[in-house]
């Protein structure tokens, strides 16, 4: 854990609004529900299918009735914090367990292969894949409840474990503490952040983890080589004072399941569209490739900031809140079970 070393602890609340909390894990789940079924598609061949969209499409899986179905982003983001309720803290070896041992919807080669290893008893370490995909930082939000109370370096450390069991990357880390830190302050923010604000508070944590990883544009048009926030500093800001719309910017980049690519997309869509978390979780699915990703960690981020309150009741009625086959309502489950286990609560929460 030498990489704690470098970093601050977090800082400490006068409370949190469950409101806040709720938000960040249900805006998750209805970015993925919202992108999932549109997934891998380049914007502009989704946009001539299906137009805009702005609510949960048909789905194959439930008869195609249009409703918010998971795929791997919430499904491992809830058995983390499943696994939380039921240990308090991140076991990374029964996390691990719990990730090999369970249908994951739409699974990613990255953490096929950590699957994989694993079921043939290598332990977690081992099995772990360098792998600066964005397979980690889709579920990392939930690592931050047990820690309201008490913030503390555990909260870094316990960050640090849960991206490393599938993905030991030093890029994938560094994305997830500073994620992990954008939500922790969202949460006690009273009114939404300058844009810069986002790019500022990734690369200032990623920045101490990543160093200077040697990542490579994949983009015909781009010769990149070095880390993400190096690259946000040099193309997303510049995309940010153009004031040009998400797709353009997406597209410079890609917007895939690359770290590389996936980060500069949350980050300006969140620069450009903080205030309004609706607009900005539409956006997300709606002008990038990986969009279900995309669209969880935008939705994780607006839902910490505005809470559950200011995203649309359309979009959380329309969740069947499963994490597996036939387990409806089971994220909500959840949710109220985190309520009752954690209690650094405002009296005022809901």
């Amino acid at each position: 854990m030498e990489a704690l070393d470098s970093l601050a602890p977090p800082s400490r609340f006068s409370g949190v609004t469950f409101d806040r909390v709720e938000g960040m894990l249900l805006g998750l789940a209805i970015g993925d529900a919202l992108g999932n079924t549109s997934e891998g598609m380049i914007p502009g061949q989704r946009r001539n299918k299906y137009g805009e969209i702005r609510d949960y499409l048909p789905n194959r899986h439930i008869d195609s009735h249009a409703a918010g179905l998971p795929s791997d982003d919430t499904q491992m983001a809830f058995w983390t914090l499943e696994h939380q309720i039921e240990s308090g803290r991140i076991d990374p070896q029964q996390l691990a367990s719990i990730f090999a041992t369970r249908q994951i919807f739409g699974i990613g080669s990255t953490v096929s292969a950590f699957v994989k290893s694993f079921r043939e008893d290598a332990p977690w370490y081992e099995a772990s894949q360098r792998s600066a995909g964005n397979g980690a930082l889709m579920r990392i939000a939930p690592v931050l409840l047990p820690h309201l109370e008490s913030p503390s370096l555990a909260l870094w450390e316990d960050a640090i474990l849960t991206a490393a069991i599938t993905h030991n990357d030093s890029s994938s880390i560094g994305a997830c503490v500073a994620f992990v830190g954008i939500l922790w302050d969202l949460l006690a923010k009273a009114k939404p952040p300058s844009p810069e604000w986002w790019l500022d508070s990734y690369c200032e944590r990623a920045r101490q983890i990543e160093q200077n990883a040697r990542l490579k544009a994949k983009t015909p048009d781009s010769r990149y080589e070095g880390p993400i926030w190096r690259f946000v500093n040099e193309h997303v800001r510049p995309a940010l004072s153009e004031e040009i719309d998400a797709r353009s910017a997406c597209d410079r980049w890609y917007s895939g399941a690359y770290l590389l690519e996936t980060v500069p997309s949350v980050l300006f869509i969140l620069a450009r569209h903080g205030q309004e978390p609706e607009e900005a979780i539409v956006r997300a699915v709606n002008d990038t490739k990986d969009n279900d990703t995309v669209g969880a960690i935008v939705g994780a981020a607006m839902g910490a900031l505005h809470g559950r309150s200011h995203l649309p009741e359309r979009w959380i009625a329309g969740l069947t809140g499963r994490s597996a086959h036939n387990d409806d309502g089971r994220i909500f489950e959840l949710i109220e079970m985190a309520k009752k286990k954690w209690k650094p609560w405002l009296p005022a929460s809901r």
